[in-house]
């Protein structure tokens, strides 16, 4: 590891198409958007929405501020565009990113399991759910997680393997770390994935992750979903 990359300040990655697009919409309003406005406004789920804000809002790009609210309760959050394009001060975010990585390797129990399982409720959360007893066919989830996973900054393609498909994660926003601590990255990426696919009932999961398996990046493999081991007291 090198300790000289690790502490020279990161420039950021470019925004991605729906991120750029909330922060357009930010800097052509006058008074700031809350984040039902934002989501009516751009097409997205709240809970994305949300997602995107607050990451412009960590990178300097928006401003949290509390909105008086017509009815007695808590204030709104809304949110609005900063006018000098960033606060001032240097990011250091992988830094940061290896030291929660090497304490979870470290210091938790099962590790992989436990990164695996934060990112299924992240996947979770950024999806929307389909309405009661409805759910997406393949093609429709497959397409829905290329887009989340376009969002992260994957750059991902799809491809018929036999009965399932490969996911080719062309490249990883993540490398660096993922190279230090494999098994938690990874297994968080792998989870994000079964996250999306299991919020939207698909009936096809991620079944596993080939780290680094070409030059330019990972293979995620999709497959069907396994049914559930029935009990022993079931019947037919």
């Amino acid at each position: 590891m090198d300790a000289k990359a690790l502490l020279a300040p990161d420039t950021g990655p470019p925004l991605g198409q729906s991120r750029a697009r909330i922060l357009d919409l930010l800097r052509t309003e006058d008074a700031p958007l809350g984040v039902r406005e934002v989501a009516d406004r751009t097409g997205l789920h709240q809970n994305t929405a949300r997602f995107h804000l607050d990451a412009l809002t960590d990178a300097g790009l928006a401003t949290r501020q509390a909105r008086p609210r017509a009815t007695p309760g808590r204030p709104c959050v809304a949110y609005r565009a900063t006018g000098n394009g960033g606060a001032a001060g240097e990011r250091r975010y992988r830094l940061l990113a290896e030291m929660l990585t090497a304490m979870i390797a470290g210091v938790m129990p099962g590790p992989g399991e436990a990164a695996a399982e934060a990112g299924r409720q992240w996947g979770r959360y950024l999806t929307e759910q389909p309405a009661p007893y409805q759910s997406a066919d393949a093609d429709e989830a497959i397409a829905r997680l290329i887009a989340t996973m376009t969002e992260i900054g994957f750059a991902p393609e799809v491809v018929e393997d036999g009965d399932g498909y490969q996911l080719r994660l062309r490249q990883c926003p993540f490398r660096e770390v993922a190279e230090e601590h494999q098994d938690v990255v990874c297994k968080l990426h792998l989870g994000l994935m079964r996250g999306v696919l299991d919020q939207m009932r698909a009936p096809v999961t991620a079944d596993q992750v080939q780290p680094f398996a070409e030059p330019s990046g990972c293979i995620a493999h999709i497959a069907a979903r396994r049914a559930a081991p029935r009990g022993k007291g079931s019947r037919g």
